[in-house]
């Protein structure tokens, strides 16, 4: 029987049931990776501690050049959060050799590091001018805070405000590198 009311699937259809369990199958997987992405954020949290640590502890103490310093930051923060992923965010990814992996982390990495070192360069005058110009502004209490109670200079106030910009606008890109390429041997949602 066959009218309007009719609920029947034709043959090979999905019927509520599959259709369901496919949706579920689905928010399971999309919770994993929500999961993974966390994680992702916590390792990337300690790298920007590793990062700003050794640049600032380059770049203050020892007067390294604030371009290089960035790059040498970069590198240190690249091998934490390469361990941190491989054992911590991704610990099922350990089929594939691990120089093989730390490679290919390492080489979209370096792709980050070139696109972060423009950004910082387009970015690092800028800063250092704005915060020169907003010690006296509505918001100079921010600007007062780094330079009097962490001791920073304008430009290492600069320096910084131009690493941390180049730090998030990359954090998307080495997610998603990363997933599909360095742990592309861990399957969506697993």
């Amino acid at each position: 029987m066959s009218g309007l009311g009719s609920h029947a699937q034709p043959s090979g259809g999905m019927g509520a049931a599959s259709a369901m369990a496919a949706s579920d199958a689905l928010s399971t997987a999309a919770r994993r990776e929500s999961r993974r992405f966390a994680k992702f954020l916590v390792v990337g949290a300690i790298g920007a501690v590793v990062d700003f640590g050794a640049f600032n502890l380059l770049f203050r103490v020892f007067h390294v050049d604030a371009r290089l310093a960035q790059a040498m930051s970069f590198s240190l923060a690249v091998t934490s959060n390469f361990t941190w992923n491989r054992y911590w965010t991704y610990p099922e990814s350990r089929s594939k050799p691990l120089a093989r992996q730390y490679a290919q982390f390492f080489v979209l990495n370096l792709i980050a590091l070139l696109v972060r070192t423009l950004i910082f360069d387009a970015l690092n005058e800028p800063l250092i001018m704005l915060a020169a110009a907003s010690l006296d502004g509505p918001l100079g209490f921010i600007a007062r805070f780094a330079v009097d109670t962490l001791n920073m200079t304008v430009e290492q106030l600069g320096n910084n405000l131009a690493l941390a910009c180049a730090v998030v606008t990359m954090m998307l890109w080495n997610f998603f590198a990363n997933r599909f390429i360095t742990y592309s041997d861990v399957k969506f949602g697993h």
